[in-house]
Formats: C-alpha cells, structure tokens, sequence
C-alpha cells in the first residue's frame, strides 16, 4: 500500500489530477526566484587589526602639542617650554570620551561603578625639517610615530613674541608642508628598503607554486606604494586600494597611512571671535594636499583657562564669551579617525563602555573584556541602546521581541548592550 500511494503520488498533480509534462516541468523551473546576487565584498581598514589603537600628537616644536596634552588629558604629563625638544620621550594618557548614552545608562543602572570609553593619547616630540635623516633626534621621534595609529596634528596660528619658533617666524601652510615630508620621506626610506629585500628573494623564486605566485603579488602591491609615494606624492591612505593591497600596505606600518586630524591652535581672541588669517589658507591647502582631512580650529589658551573652573563655573564663562570648548569635539574626532565604536555591560555592579574597531565580531567583541569569553564564546544576548531607551527596561526590551540571540558571525554595532555567554 505505501508503493501504492508513493507511485501516486509521483504520478499525478494533487491539483489537476493529471500526469505531469515535461513543459510543466519546466515551466515550473523558470519561475524559479532567481539567485540573489552575492553580497559586495566588506572594506578592509588600514592599520592594525586590534582594538587597543593610539593617537599621537604631533607638530613641528613650540606649537602648543605638550599644553594641549596637558589640558586634554586633566594632567601636566607633558612638558610645555619654550623652546625646542623639550619633550624627549613621548607621554600617554587615557581620554574619557564624552557619551550622552553612557550617562543615561549610568543614571537608569545607577551602578556601583561607572567606565567610560577611552581614547589613549600620546604626546610625541616635535619633528623638524631633516626629521627624516635624523636631524633634531628626528629618528626617533619618528618611530615614536611609527608606533601609533592616529594622528593629531597641532598647527600654530598664532602671533606670540615670546613663544619662539623654530623656523623664525609663524606659517602653518609650511610646517605642514614639513610634517607630511618628513612622514613621507621616511615612508620612502622604508619601502626602498622592503622592495629590495625582497627582490633578493624573489629573483630565484619560479612561477608555478602558490606561494611563490602570493610572494611576486605583495613585491608588485610594494611597488605600487612606492609609486604612490614618489610619482603620484600622495599619502598612503589617500590613494585607492583594494581588500588585498590594504593586507599588504598595513604590513608595512607607514606613517602616511595613518588618519590625520589637523587641529589649528588659535589665539583666544581669534577663537573667540571665530576668524584668524591662516584659516583659509590652512584649509586651502588640506583640500590640495590631503582632501577629506578633518580640521578643528580650538585654542591651548582658552582650554586652558577653562580647565580649572568647574562645570557650572565653565557653562557660565562659555555662555559669557559666546565660544565653548573643543576637547570633546577632538576627542569624537579623534576616536572616529581610528575607527572606533563603543558598546556597553551594564548592571547594577557596573555599567561600562568598551572600545573596539567597526567590524569587530561577537566573539572578538566580548574578548576584548577576557580571553576566556572569546575562546568559549556560546553566544550574545544583544539589545539596541535606542531600544532600550525607548522601552525603559530590559524585560520591556525582550517583551517587545527587540532582545536578539547572536552567535559567531554577527558584527558590533555601534551602541550595542551586550550580555555573553560562555562556555565552562
């Protein structure tokens, strides 16, 4: 009885009660939905494939980089003198990075302890022309740079007799025509120097083997930066490069590869009064140069006057003058040119930011609290901080079906409250 009903079935059409034909066979092929297209390949970044990224801050000397230091970390860590090299080895400091979530999660969690999110700020010496053969300790100022994976760029504009500077006279178009050479310079130093030892090793190699296809591939990406550098005198990270090139070039740790923030430092009363002469031609020359780079026009003198009152202190002399603060501004600034996005632990204990890189996955997301949560990782309870502000609580937040379960494959999103579950 059961061959009965298989042959049946196989036979008729449960609608028409007749044989299939092979025109209705294939009639029903074409109204197949068709394939959906494969989805476009994910950017790779430039720079390092970790969540504990720096910031340096660099300029030509007597430009304000150790009082800005100073003032955007809450400490005297760096050394402001007036004169030349007076900061030698390079000084770090944690920056909280202003979030309106973080404090609404604070105040709805009232927790025991609160953890901002962190930018980690170095002060690095001041380079000079020459930097790139040595002059003026230039050698190691640079790998100082080198060691970083942002840069702020401090440019001077303006006028103080008694704050030398080490060019004779101010004019910040030329100290960032300094800067971005003495980056290249040494980027070009370091290519030529990849390039031909590599041509070395690759002289003997054949042509049929994988791996020496893969070795005469990265010589030919090296060469293409090398042009980048010295025919087309552009940064690395201006130039356009595909998924495999970047792999390559983020080998090499190149200094023009790294994202730039110019910050010019005004006078107060230019800052105030939102107009100062180097503006347009500082601006001019980062579209020529380095379209697309961020500038933040602030003031070491203001910033630093403000530091010391407190909130209601400061609110009243900002409103006073007409001109607030740009820390939090270059701190959001900064945080976003490496590419950084938070999300947050929250609970009675503890409510918590932390960093990682956009594109980070679940697993290397909850590592970034413990190993342990990434090599046992099960799985992410995750909920959207704009659902849970709408909601008002977590059990409104799973109520309304807005609490997901996310294995291996989900990426972060920026605002994400994660709970993780591990394994034993």
């Amino acid at each position: 009885m059961l061959y009965r009903f298989l042959r049946i079935n196989l036979s008729f059409s449960p609608l028409s009660h007749k044989p299939f034909s092979t025109s209705s066979i294939l009639l029903a092929k074409k109204k197949m939905p068709p394939k959906k297209a494969a989805a476009p390949e994910k950017k790779a970044l430039l720079g390092r494939p970790s969540n504990n990224l720096k910031i340096g801050i660099v300029g030509v000397p007597n430009v304000g980089k150790s009082s800005f230091f100073n003032v955007l970390s809450d400490t005297d860590l760096g050394k402001a003198a007036n004169f030349p090299y007076a900061t030698i080895n390079p000084e770090e400091a944690r920056i909280p990075v202003p979030d309106v979530r973080f404090d609404w999660l604070c105040e709805t969690y009232k927790p025991a302890s609160r953890v901002p999110a962190h930018l980690t700020c170095i002060d690095i010496a001041g380079l000079t022309a020459g930097a790139s053969t040595g002059a003026g300790l230039g050698n190691a100022f640079l790998s100082h740079v080198r060691a970083v994976d942002g840069i702020f760029q401090v440019v001077r504009a303006f006028d103080d007799a008694e704050v030398i500077h080490v060019e004779g006279d101010v004019d910040p178009c030329r100290d960032m025509e300094i800067i971005q050479t003495e980056l290249r310079l040494k980027d070009i130093e370091w290519v030529e120097k990849t390039i031909d030892n590599m041509k070395k090793t690759t002289r003997s190699l054949g042509s049929n083997s994988l791996a020496d296809k893969a070795k005469k591939e990265e010589l030919a990406i090296i060469e293409k930066v090398y042009k980048v550098l010295t025919v087309d005198q552009k940064d690395v990270r201006k130039a356009e490069w595909n998924n495999k090139e970047i792999d390559v070039v983020n080998t090499l740790q190149l200094l023009t590869a790294k994202p730039v923030t110019y910050l010019v430092n005004l006078s107060e009363r230019d800052f105030i009064r939102k107009k100062n002469k180097w503006l347009p031609k500082i601006k001019a020359w980062i579209d020529a140069n380095n379209p697309g780079d961020i500038l933040i026009p602030f003031s070491v003198a203001l910033e630093q006057r403000l530091a010391p009152l407190s909130p209601e202190e400061k609110a009243e002399e900002e409103k006073a003058i007409g001109a607030t603060s740009s820390l939090a501004k270059i701190t959001h600034a900064g945080y976003n040119s490496l590419d950084l996005i938070r999300y947050f632990t929250c609970g009675p204990d503890e409510v918590r930011a932390w960093t990682i890189r956009r594109g980070t996955k679940a697993p290397q997301a909850a590592g970034v609290i413990h190993t342990d949560f990434e090599n046992k990782f099960v799985c992410g309870e995750i909920m959207a901080y704009e659902d849970l502000k709408e909601h008002g609580s977590e059990a409104a937040v799973k109520a309304a079906g807005k609490l997901r379960q996310q294995g291996k494959p989900y990426e972060m999103v920026d605002g994400d409250i994660a709970y993780w579950k591990s394994g034993a």
